[in-house]
């Protein structure tokens, strides 16, 4: 049954048999979707009963089915404070908030929701997934699979869920799960192109890296539109140091999406290993143009500006990676021996003792490129209010 069904049926119910005009007529502008009317009926009846929680109620809605939704929470809340007991109210309040995009505060409407009785095998899928999807939102992956592995295993027919549990258990680090439900979402989609890419992402994890460049092969075969699904590719290839491949994969990805700044910076990167700087030079600077915060391109621009004599800027690229990357060994030797050249021996040896005293392993999973939040992952939400 509807919310505004619900609502409309425990408000007659309220206030018996003989409503006042003004009521009826917002109840019918409303059940007749007239909204933008339905809300200045229930207004009016406002400023004569303005303490009557049922009106904010439905102002809340009117509100939400507008895609108001930061609105509706202030009617809603104003509902709740006033002591409404309308069913639905609190589920739609959670609603709002997710719609709005505040996970957090959505959060604190469905859990408690999720732990009352009784509630029909419905109503409780529905708040599952929600509670799932808030945490998925927020980046708190390991929180949310619980919830979206309960979802799927009631539904297991439903890709776009499916879909989130393996994006969550990828970006939570359950690599052997993401593979299993791999399997569950071949069966629903044999050419899914972004499981393709999941499974993977999970296996270079894994540090399976031919079976990961297999599947991201298998994925631009299935889709190659697919948002970074060359670029996958691409940081595959080039890690395994086969620059000449890699090269066509980040041009695909630059293709798809020209200010895509990471292809463009591994692109160059290939430019540079290949020894072609003055290729790799102008793609350095729009990836800089486009995200300042990519340590390898500073790294790399440096490099040439060292190569070519241009000491004080290769000096500020180096010094603006060290910034961004402060345990990369690379660019303390790189630095260091820009200021040995420089003449600057105390500096130099300064940079030679950080890079040695570092001893963290770079990680070049493939996971720490495929930004969670770059759109690609799936939003699975219920129906709308």
């Amino acid at each position: 049954m509807g919310v505004s069904l619900l609502l409309c049926a425990a408000c007659w119910a309220q206030t018996g048999a003989a409503p006042e005009n003004a009521r009826q007529t917002a109840l019918a502008l409303e059940q007749q979707g007239r909204n933008p009317e339905a809300e200045a009926a229930w207004r009016s009846y406002l400023r004569l009963h303005a303490s009557n929680s049922e009106a904010y109620a439905h102002l809340g809605l009117l509100e939400a089915r507008q895609d108001h939704y930061k609105e509706a929470v202030v009617f809603y809340r104003k509902a709740l404070a006033l002591g409404s007991t309308i069913p639905g109210l609190r589920l739609n309040l959670g609603l709002a908030y997710f719609k709005a995009g505040e996970m957090a505060s959505a959060l604190q409407e469905f859990i408690p929701l999720l732990k009352s009785a009784p509630q029909s095998p419905s109503e409780h899928q529905r708040l599952t997934i929600l509670a799932g999807m808030c945490y998925y939102g927020l980046g708190r992956y390991a929180q949310a699979t619980p919830y979206l592995k309960e979802a799927v295993a009631h539904d297991s027919q439903n890709l776009p869920l499916l879909l989130a549990l393996a994006h969550s258990y990828l970006w939570s680090k359950q690599y052997q799960s993401v593979m299993d439900t791999y399997r569950q979402i071949l069966l629903l989609n044999a050419e899914s192109a972004e499981a393709d890419m999941l499974a993977g992402e999970a296996l270079d994890a894994l540090k399976d890296t031919s079976g990961a460049i297999a599947q991201f092969r298998a994925a631009v075969q299935a889709d190659p539109r697919m948002p970074y699904v060359h670029f996958g590719l691409g940081y595959l290839l080039w890690v395994k140091r086969q620059y000449l491949e890699a090269v066509p994969e980040f041009q695909a990805e630059i293709e798809n999406n020209p200010d895509h700044a990471q292809a463009l910076t591994y692109l160059a990167d290939c430019d540079v290993q290949l020894s072609h700087p003055e290729l790799a030079a102008p793609l350095l600077e729009m990836a800089i143009q486009s995200d300042p915060k990519i340590e390898l391109a500073h790294l790399d621009l440096g490099s040439i500006d060292a190569d070519a004599g241009h000491r004080d800027d290769a000096l500020r690229e180096f010094m603006t990676a060290a910034k961004l990357a402060p345990k990369d060994v690379d660019i303390h030797w790189r630095l260091g021996r820009l200021y040995r050249a420089m003449g600057k021996k105390e500096q130099a040896l300064a940079e030679f003792n950080k890079a040695k005293s570092i001893t963290e392993a770079a990680d070049t999973a493939l996971i720490n490129k495929m930004n969670p939040h770059s759109g690609q992952a799936p939003v699975a939400a219920p129906a709308s209010q």
